[in-house]
């Protein structure tokens, strides 16, 4: 089993936190989202994966090495291809054509989910969805009596479904999706200037691959900064068993309101912290009331009132601020 993870974007919608890193690589409960993204899709595969193959822009030397790091400790081969023009998802999907071949996950780096639940591989192919209370704002499926699907549809105009396509794909054949996406490319088959791959799937159904929907219990997303923040707050609720106090910690009159995610190192002094606050390694907190709040790594905060807040790494914060998103190697 492969898994392709397309991920080129800016992520412009959550800067500044996406002015010194990609998006997948923000952290969330004190993991990157695309880490988080990796460790959920290998756990619910009914196969052992075998590659992990990371679509990106120009981000820098160190960022494939991270990448490889997380698909390695997820039990997989990383990989690292480029996009270098936003030509759409098919397009982005099939910069990895190397990997789309057999039983292929696609996942798109800014979902995150809760699910119980193993991708069954037996199937020729799955869409995972979620229902929507406004479904224009997506691409959505519709189902036939038996639960396969007859339509694709993008955001639209008058209801048709409410069951939104979430962006992670199963397919039993790589190779005949990356037949339908060569297609498109070759004979210039845009919707809106992009290639989608929307589009070479209904071409795949048209041809007798039969989609069928798996449904997720929750769908997150992390497109901003308050989704960013919720996401947060979500992902430390349901997995709360795994954010244990690091014992290098110095609390000095410290209350922390489970749940929440502290670094290691972290100095906290005449703080109260929670619930729903990420605090990232080596950071010092005073003085200072924080709730839904992601702080990074290497910060000061200092004399704060805080909630729904974001903080990058080697931020200065001093004063008395209640919302707030401030970048990497900020002052204020």
């Amino acid at each position: 089993m492969n898994i392709i993870i397309p991920m080129a974007g800016r992520g412009s919608r959550l800067r500044p936190h996406t002015l010194t890193v990609p998006k997948p690589l923000v952290p969330v409960a004190g993991k990157p989202i695309v880490q988080r993204l990796v460790e959920d899709i290998t756990k619910t595969c009914d196969e052992k994966v075998e590659n992990v193959a990371f679509v990106i822009g120009d981000f820098g030397d160190q960022v494939p090495k991270d990448l490889k790091a997380i698909a390695e400790a997820a039990g997989a081969k990383g990989h690292v291809f480029y996009q270098n023009q936003p030509l759409g998802t098919a397009h982005a999907v099939g910069c990895a054509s190397d990997f789309l071949k057999g039983k292929t996950v696609i996942a798109f780096a800014d979902t995150l989910f809760k699910a119980n639940f193993k991708i069954d591989s037996s199937h020729d192919g799955l869409i995972y969805v979620h229902k929507v209370a406004d479904p224009s704002a997506f691409g959505v499926v519709k189902l036939d009596e038996e639960g396969y699907i007859t339509d694709f549809v993008e955001k639209p105009d008058k209801f048709v479904s409410d069951l939104a396509i979430i962006g992670i794909y199963f397919v039993k054949k790589g190779e005949d999706l990356q037949s339908e996406i060569d297609y498109l490319i070759k004979n210039d088959r845009k919707i809106k200037g992009e290639y989608q791959l929307t589009e070479a799937l209904e071409n795949l159904k048209q041809k007798g691959t039969k989609f069928t929907t798996g449904q997720v219990e929750e769908w997150l997303d992390c497109g901003n900064k308050n989704a960013t923040v919720y996401t947060n707050q979500r992902i430390l609720e349901f997995k709360k068993d795994e954010f244990a106090i690091p014992k290098n910690v110095q609390q000095h009159n410290a209350t922390i309101i489970e749940p929440c995610f502290i670094g290691e190192n972290v100095y906290l002094e005449n703080v109260v912290l929670g619930p729903h606050v990420s605090i990232g390694h080596n950071s010092k907190i005073v003085n200072s009331i924080i709730k839904n709040t992601i702080i990074q790594n290497d910060s000061l905060v200092e004399n704060q009132l805080l909630e729904n807040s974001m903080i990058g790494n080697n931020v200065k914060l001093k004063g008395n601020i209640q919302q707030l998103s401030l970048g990497d190697f900020s002052e204020m």
